[in-house]
């Protein structure tokens, strides 16, 4: 069942940034519809690292931005967050849901300490988990709403930043940790 694109009534203003970046991916990629882009984007991160030297994953691009392994667990993290408040959604569940500090988080994920290879699998089995969460949802528990860090949210508009999200990541990874 195809997913629409969420109205900017169901995210939070920050949100349109990820969803206006699950549109570009959609678009770049030629698909209309979310779950392909879901289902596609672990083989590009898989493909897009693929022969990175040991070192580069334990750098970063600047000083005092994340190394290439800390903002890919901080990827997983926020896609495990995310998916929560997703089925929370899906189930009718509004109990408000506080935020998480995604920088108090990293320095505590032990990223630096995996490696990129173990990464990269986490990455694959959450998004696989995601998308099982994902495909059973009619148009009805898509539509339905949680309270998220103070703003209303539906399952749909999760859906998008889960992927927009991804997609940012997989950006900076493309233009900042390999380029040069």
């Amino acid at each position: 069942m195809p997913i629409p694109r969420p109205h900017e009534d169901e995210h939070p203003p920050y949100a349109l940034t990820y969803v206006n970046a699950a549109a570009a991916a959609l678009a770049r990629h030629d698909l209309s519809d979310i779950l392909p882009l879901l289902a596609r984007q672990p083989g590009d991160l898989a493909t897009l690292l693929h022969g990175v030297s040991h070192d580069a994953p334990r750098s970063s691009y600047a000083p005092g931005k994340w190394t290439l392994l800390e903002s890919l667990v901080h990827t997983i993290d926020t896609e495990r967050v995310f998916s929560y408040r997703l089925l929370r959604a899906a189930r009718g569940d509004r109990t408000p849901l506080v935020g998480f500090e995604h920088d108090e988080w990293v320095p505590l994920s032990g990223a630096n300490d995996r490696t990129l290879s173990s990464v990269i699998a986490e990455f694959g089995a959450v998004r696989a988990a995601t998308i099982a969460l994902l495909e059973p949802l009619d148009q009805n528990m898509l539509a339905r709403r949680t309270v998220a860090s103070g703003h209303d949210v539906s399952a749909r508009a999760l859906a998008w930043l889960v992927a927009g999200h991804a997609d940012h990541h997989l950006t900076l990874i493309r233009e900042r940790y390999l380029a040069g």
